[in-house]
């Protein structure tokens, strides 16, 4: 009855006001003919003409031609909202870096870099002007075609408009076909008042990962509800040998149940280290960075989704099921830090590719049978550069095709500038809690440690054991125990657990309330 009362109430309003029959209302996400609360999250749309329309974001308070028959996602509007068809799509963000060192000059500066990749990039167009009391800057480039990103959009515009030196907004344009409107989407920019507050609106899916009996049953052990919490570690030798982890488990009386793999493009599936894991009674934390150890990677997502590593990824995947035994599947982790070649600071500050990369790899291992894998999506807990169009929520790609989240967060400690020392407490919860809001599916922390550069690493450590407890949907934390180097080779962050006779005590001390498999 309530909601027959505001439907009449709203064609009332409608009447009244003389709304036009071309508009439309998103509220919290979703199309709406009801009317929205002072809090609530509040787009419309409304007809202008017969090639625009209005879009008026209250929530976020700005207001833009857009050209018609657009679809309206407002699922993440606290970082971006989206506007798609099959040939364009645009994305509309908001960054104010008061209270950070970044001025919007260096927003535009920096977010634009990837332009200098020639190779791949073509620029049409640049410039930067005063419009509308605003700082003006607008880049064109164009790509390659990509065969494996569906509906391929590689014309692009990209428009930042700085309201002062902290506050910039950016209209990003992607079509199948050179943008020339772009001048005049720009020119109707305006800020209209802030009403109500942007929300994340994610759509909740399940996950549709075939697994053999074997990985069904590793998942429930290791990953259902009622899974008790495990450790894993990272140790440089293994699995291919277990000298030296042989040594650390002893110490700390306890067998690590998972371990951490790493590869680059530069190898095959490392199926003499799965088998050595799988002979010791071990799963791997396989973690594929779509790099080159050696040579320039910044083509790398270009090159998977033009089908150059498409020979790779079936042989990847048939190796893979031919192992047939359980496997945490990690792929480009850390994507919103701009240390990793596969993050969008390197390609056109498109996230969507990442997504497309994600889907065509679960393409061609669903087409191979691949059953024996879950796949873990693990962003990094700070994403460097922080701004909007990085934001780790744009890489997700779906909870159609993750099965855990990952978390990583370190304490960097004090030996790099710009880095200090972070207790557990200020990097876990927070994380913990926001993820929580936005995944419905179990956690695991793929990597952590402490540096000893700064501060107590083994009282680091006793806190850590005693918080961990307290955030259950983790369910495997795995340690790095390992070393960052400096420029000249010294080290910088120095991870190792069994570091000093103190630092292993405290870890001994604190695995003791978990039991080994």
């Amino acid at each position: 009855m309530y909601k027959i009362y505001r439907l009449v109430l709203t064609i009332l309003l409608s009447a009244v006001l003389s709304i036009p029959v071309h508009a439309s209302t998103i509220i919290n996400g979703e199309y709406s003919s009801l009317p929205p609360g002072p809090d609530d999250d509040v787009k419309e749309i409304h007809y202008v003409d017969d090639n625009y329309e209005r879009l008026t974001d209250y929530a976020n308070g700005y207001s833009l031609l857009v050209p018609h028959n657009l679809t309206v996602d407002a699922s993440l509007s606290p970082v971006v909202t989206v506007l798609t068809n099959d040939s364009l799509r645009i994305e509309i963000f908001y960054d104010n870096l008061s209270g950070t060192p970044a001025t919007a000059s260096d927003y535009m500066s920096y977010s634009n870099r990837f332009i200098s990749n020639t190779h791949s990039h073509t620029r049409l167009y640049e410039a930067t002007y005063r419009q509308n009391d605003f700082t003006v800057h607008r880049l064109h480039w164009t790509r390659p075609k990509l065969m494996h990103a569906p509906n391929d959009k590689n014309y692009y515009a990209s428009i930042e408009l700085a309201k002062n030196s902290k506050e910039v907004y950016t209209v990003f344009i992607k079509s199948a076909t050179p943008i020339e409107n772009a001048g005049k989407i720009a020119g109707s920019f305006t800020l209209v008042p802030r009403q109500g507050a942007p929300q994340i609106a994610l759509p909740l899916r399940r996950a549709h990962t075939p697994l053999n009996a074997e990985t069904r049953a590793f998942y429930d052990k290791y990953f259902s509800p009622a899974s008790p919490q495990r450790w894993g570690i990272f140790e440089p030798g293994a699995p291919q040998t277990f000298e030296k982890l042989d040594i650390l488990e002893e110490q700390l009386n306890y067998t690590f149940p998972i371990l951490v793999r790493y590869q680059s493009l530069d190898e095959n599936l490392p199926i003499l280290g799965l088998n050595s894991a799988y002979k010791h009674g071990r799963t791997v934390e396989l973690t594929l960075q779509t790099s080159h150890d050696f040579v320039d990677s910044s083509d790398a997502i270009y090159d998977i989704l033009a089908g150059k590593y498409d020979d790779y990824f079936q042989l990847y995947a048939r190796q893979l099921t031919a192992f047939g035994h359980p496997v945490l599947f990690r792929l480009n982790n850390e994507m919103n830090g701009d240390w990793c070649s596969y993050s969008a600071f390197y390609y056109s500050k498109d996230a969507e590719l990442y997504k497309a990369m994600w889907r065509h790899i679960r393409r061609i291992f669903d087409e191979n049978g691949v059953d024996n894998v879950l796949w873990v999506w693990n962003p990094h807990d700070l994403s460097f550069p922080d701004f909007k169009w990085n934001h780790y929520l744009m890489y997700y790609p779906g909870d159609e095709y993750v099965d855990i989240i990952g978390l990583t967060g370190y304490n960097t400690g004090t030996y790099f500038a710009g880095e200090k020392w972070r207790e557990f407490d200020q990097i876990y919860p927070e994380i913990y809690n926001e993820y929580d809001r936005h995944f419905a599916k179990p956690f695991m922390i793929t990597e952590f440690g402490s540096n000893s550069v700064g501060g107590d690493k083994a009282a680091w450590m006793k806190t850590m054991f005693a918080q961990i407890g307290l955030l259950p949907k983790i369910k495997v934390a795995i340690w790095w125990n390992g070393i960052d180097w400096d420029a000249s080779g010294q080290p910088g962050r120095i991870y190792i657990l069994d570091e000093t006779e103190e630092t292993t005590a405290a870890f001994r001390q604190g695995l003791q309330q978990f039991k080994p498999d």
